[in-house]
Protein backbone atom coordinates (compact mmCIF):
# COMPACT_ATOMS: atom_id res chain seq x y z
CA UNK A 1 0.00 0.00 0.00
CA UNK A 2 2.87 2.60 -0.34
CA UNK A 3 2.55 5.14 -2.26
CA UNK A 4 -1.31 5.22 -1.45
CA UNK A 5 -2.75 7.90 0.91
CA UNK A 6 -4.83 6.60 3.73
CA UNK A 7 -7.79 8.64 2.40
CA UNK A 8 -7.65 6.16 -0.68
CA UNK A 9 -7.67 3.87 1.28
CA UNK A 10 -10.44 4.33 3.67
CA UNK A 11 -12.84 5.68 0.96
CA UNK A 12 -11.65 1.84 -1.19
CA UNK A 13 -12.59 -0.10 1.90
CA UNK A 14 -16.50 2.21 2.59
CA UNK A 15 -16.53 0.88 -0.88
CA UNK A 16 -15.80 -2.69 -0.41
CA UNK A 17 -17.91 -2.60 2.91
CA UNK A 18 -21.13 -0.95 1.30
CA UNK A 19 -20.64 -3.71 -1.53
CA UNK A 20 -21.12 -6.65 0.72
CA UNK A 21 -23.91 -4.83 2.93
CA UNK A 22 -25.78 -4.32 -0.18
CA UNK A 23 -25.49 -7.60 -1.15
CA UNK A 24 -26.35 -8.83 2.35
CA UNK A 25 -29.38 -7.14 2.51
CA UNK A 26 -30.56 -7.07 -0.71
CA UNK A 27 -33.78 -9.35 -1.75
CA UNK A 28 -32.87 -12.67 -1.39
CA UNK A 29 -33.88 -15.61 -4.57
CA UNK A 30 -37.24 -16.65 -3.17
CA UNK A 31 -38.56 -13.35 -2.05
CA UNK A 32 -39.29 -13.13 1.32
CA UNK A 33 -41.89 -13.40 3.42
CA UNK A 34 -42.37 -10.07 5.51
CA UNK A 35 -42.16 -8.45 1.86
CA UNK A 36 -45.09 -10.41 0.29
CA UNK A 37 -47.57 -9.02 3.55
CA UNK A 38 -46.57 -5.65 2.27
CA UNK A 39 -49.63 -3.72 0.88
CA UNK A 40 -49.12 -1.15 -1.71
CA UNK A 41 -50.34 2.27 -0.31
CA UNK A 42 -50.31 3.72 -3.50
CA UNK A 43 -53.16 3.44 -5.86
CA UNK A 44 -52.46 2.27 -9.41
CA UNK A 45 -54.04 5.78 -11.25
CA UNK A 46 -52.74 6.95 -14.97
CA UNK A 47 -50.75 9.43 -13.15
CA UNK A 48 -48.79 7.22 -10.06
CA UNK A 49 -47.61 4.63 -12.81
CA UNK A 50 -46.94 7.87 -15.34
CA UNK A 51 -44.49 8.82 -12.12
CA UNK A 52 -43.37 5.40 -11.63
CA UNK A 53 -42.40 5.57 -15.60
CA UNK A 54 -40.53 8.80 -14.94
CA UNK A 55 -38.97 7.75 -12.30
CA UNK A 56 -37.99 4.13 -14.44
CA UNK A 57 -36.77 6.40 -16.91
CA UNK A 58 -34.35 8.01 -15.13
CA UNK A 59 -32.76 5.21 -12.72
CA UNK A 60 -33.55 1.90 -14.09
CA UNK A 61 -33.87 1.72 -18.04
CA UNK A 62 -30.36 2.18 -18.35
CA UNK A 63 -29.68 -1.45 -17.31
CA UNK A 64 -33.59 -2.76 -17.41
CA UNK A 65 -33.98 -1.50 -20.50
CA UNK A 66 -36.42 0.73 -22.23
CA UNK A 67 -39.01 -1.97 -22.46
CA UNK A 68 -38.00 -3.58 -19.34
CA UNK A 69 -36.62 -6.38 -20.92
CA UNK A 70 -33.67 -6.76 -18.98
CA UNK A 71 -31.61 -5.34 -22.33
CA UNK A 72 -30.35 -1.68 -21.18
CA UNK A 73 -27.23 -0.73 -22.99
CA UNK A 74 -25.17 0.58 -19.80
CA UNK A 75 -25.45 -2.83 -17.22
CA UNK A 76 -22.47 -3.84 -15.54
CA UNK A 77 -20.45 -6.52 -17.47
CA UNK A 78 -21.69 -10.03 -17.31
CA UNK A 79 -24.93 -9.53 -15.27
CA UNK A 80 -28.00 -9.92 -16.63
CA UNK A 81 -30.23 -7.63 -15.14
CA UNK A 82 -34.03 -8.74 -14.87
CA UNK A 83 -36.69 -8.81 -17.62
CA UNK A 84 -39.41 -7.07 -16.02
CA UNK A 85 -42.48 -8.23 -18.16
CA UNK A 86 -41.83 -11.99 -18.58
CA UNK A 87 -43.50 -14.20 -15.57
CA UNK A 88 -40.21 -15.26 -14.03
CA UNK A 89 -39.92 -13.07 -10.40
CA UNK A 90 -36.97 -15.06 -8.65
CA UNK A 91 -37.12 -12.59 -5.90
CA UNK A 92 -40.58 -12.52 -5.71
CA UNK A 93 -43.37 -10.80 -7.27
CA UNK A 94 -45.85 -9.19 -4.69
CA UNK A 95 -45.65 -5.51 -4.85
CA UNK A 96 -43.90 -5.71 -1.66
CA UNK A 97 -41.40 -8.07 -2.73
CA UNK A 98 -40.80 -5.41 -5.86
CA UNK A 99 -40.99 -2.90 -3.74
CA UNK A 100 -37.83 -4.49 -1.34
CA UNK A 101 -36.21 -4.86 -4.38
CA UNK A 102 -36.01 -1.36 -5.87
CA UNK A 103 -35.32 -0.26 -1.88
CA UNK A 104 -32.82 -2.50 -0.73
CA UNK A 105 -31.62 -3.74 -4.27
CA UNK A 106 -30.48 -7.59 -4.91
CA UNK A 107 -28.70 -10.39 -3.46
CA UNK A 108 -26.70 -11.98 -2.46
CA UNK A 109 -23.99 -10.59 -4.78
CA UNK A 110 -24.16 -7.05 -5.55
CA UNK A 111 -26.42 -7.55 -8.72
CA UNK A 112 -28.62 -4.17 -8.67
CA UNK A 113 -28.15 -1.31 -6.00
CA UNK A 114 -31.07 -0.42 -3.84
CA UNK A 115 -32.56 3.18 -4.23
CA UNK A 116 -33.46 4.45 -0.79
CA UNK A 117 -31.27 6.92 -0.57
CA UNK A 118 -32.37 8.40 -3.83
CA UNK A 119 -36.21 7.39 -3.91
CA UNK A 120 -38.84 8.41 -1.93
CA UNK A 121 -41.35 6.12 -0.86
CA UNK A 122 -43.65 7.47 -2.67
CA UNK A 123 -41.45 7.24 -5.90
CA UNK A 124 -40.85 3.64 -5.20
CA UNK A 125 -44.79 2.52 -5.11
CA UNK A 126 -45.28 4.31 -8.17
CA UNK A 127 -42.47 2.25 -10.04
CA UNK A 128 -44.26 -0.76 -8.83
CA UNK A 129 -46.98 0.07 -10.11
CA UNK A 130 -45.87 1.31 -13.17
CA UNK A 131 -43.92 -2.16 -13.65
CA UNK A 132 -47.02 -3.84 -12.97
CA UNK A 133 -49.02 -1.74 -15.84
CA UNK A 134 -46.12 -3.52 -17.84
CA UNK A 135 -47.89 -6.98 -17.40
CA UNK A 136 -50.20 -6.63 -20.54
CA UNK A 137 -46.77 -6.60 -22.34
CA UNK A 138 -45.42 -9.83 -21.81
CA UNK A 139 -46.09 -10.59 -18.52
CA UNK A 140 -49.00 -12.90 -16.48
CA UNK A 141 -48.98 -12.09 -12.71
Amino acid sequence: MRGMSKGLVLAFAGWALSVLVVGASGQQLGGSPDAKKMKNPVAATPESIAAGQKTFDKYCKFCHGADAKGDGPMAPKDTHPSNLIDDKWDRGSSDGEIFMVISEGAGPKFQMKGFKSKLTEQEIWNVVNYVRSLAGKGASR
